[in-house]
C-alpha cells in the first residue's frame, strides 16, 4: 500500500512505466484500516477505483481529511482477496495488503492493512474477473522471478504481466458502471519508474 499516490488533476493516478490501466470503476465505498494519522485507524469513504496491471488506486470523492485523498494498493502485495455475495449488503471484494516500504524500512513497524472494495452502483460482472484474472496473472508471473526476498519484492515487476489478451477476452457486464481503458489516459513524459521519492 502507498497512501496519497501521485495524480492528476483530473484525480487519474500517475503512471509507472510499462503501467497499463485496464478500467476505471466509480460508485465505490472503500475501506481501509491501520492509516497511522486518522483517529482510529480506518477510513471509509466513497470515490473510484483504477485498475492496472500493476495496482489498484482509489481515489476519494470527497476525501474524509486532508490527510487521506487515494490509497494504491500493489497488487503483488494483495493477498487473502474474496468476492463476498452477501444476501442484505452489496457485493464487495475484502482482503489484505502489505505496506510498500524503502528497503532501509523496518517493515515489523508497519501493520498489514485489511481493505473492502464496495460496490455501491450496480454489478461488478466485468470488475471481479479482471481483478481476479490480474491478481492470478501477477502472482504466476512473480512465482517465475521468485526471489529469497519472498513476498516482499519490487512491486513493479507485475507490470511485465502480460494483459493483452486479457483484455481482448473481457467480458462486460451490462449492469456494470465499470469503464474499461481501450486506449492509455497518461503521456509517457510523466511516468514514474519508482515508488519511493
Amino acid at each position: 500500500m502507498a497512501l496519497n499516490p501521485h495524480l492528476y488533476g483530473n484525480g487519474m493516478p500517475v503512471a509507472f512505466v510499462n503501467e497499463i490501466f485496464v478500467l476505471n470503476r466509480d460508485g465505490i465505498e472503500f475501506e481501509i484500516n491501520n492509516i497511522q494519522g486518522v483517529r482510529g485507524g480506518t477510513v471509509r469513504t466513497k470515490g473510484r477505483i483504477f485498475l492496472s496491471n500493476v495496482r489498484m488506486v482509489f481515489v476519494a470523492d470527497k476525501p474524509p481529511t486532508d490527510f487521506f485523498i487515494s490509497f494504491d494498493l500493489p497488487l503483488l502485495y494483495v493477498h487473502d482477496e474474496k468476492f463476498n455475495q452477501p444476501v442484505f449488503h452489496c457485493n464487495n471484494i475484502s482482503g489484505l495488503v502489505e505496506p510498500v516500504l524503502p528497503n532501509d524500512q523496518n517493515r515489523e513497524m508497519y501493520p498489514t492493512h485489511s481493505f473492502k472494495i464496495l460496490f455501491k452502483r450496480g454489478g461488478c460482472g466485468t470488475f471481479v474477473p479482471l481483478f481476479l484474472n490480474l491478481i492470478k496473472s501477477v502472482r504466476q508471473y512473480n512465482q517465475m522471478f521468485q526471489t529469497a526476498n519472498g513476498p516482499h519484492v519490487d512491486p513493479l515487476r507485475a507490470a511485465q504481466t502480460p494483459v493483452d489478451e486479457m483484455m481482448n477476452a473481457a467480458y462486460v457486464d451490462p449492469s456494470d458502471p465499470t469503464k474499461i481503458f481501450l486506449q492509455q489516459p497518461t503521456s509517457e513524459a510523466h511516468k514514474r519508474d519508482t515508488y519511493h521519492s
